[in-house]
């Protein structure tokens, strides 16, 4: 599972991947409930500039901070 997916085809098939992994062994991951991904997810985005300085990285300029955004929001009445 790539961790740069480089479009949006390639974040669909990320996505993917990561569901499929959630379902065979979700109950393994430490944030295994929406409360604790989401409570995660927020500490990570907030962190992340440390996280990418500790691995020697930098942060993407031109993410699409609003992409991905709407995309959390619409998966709550998606169907």
């Amino acid at each position: 599972m790539s961790l740069e997916p480089r479009s949006r085809e390639e974040l669909v098939s990320f996505l993917q991947d990561l569901h499929q992994e959630f379902r065979a062994r979700g109950d393994e991951w430490e944030n295994n409930t929406l409360d604790g991904f989401l409570e995660a997810l927020v500490a990570w985005v907030h962190d992340s500039p440390g996280a990418y300085r500790h691995a020697g990285e930098h942060i993407p300029p031109d993410g699409d901070w609003t992409f991905m955004a709407q995309a959390l929001r619409a998966a709550t009445v998606y169907e």
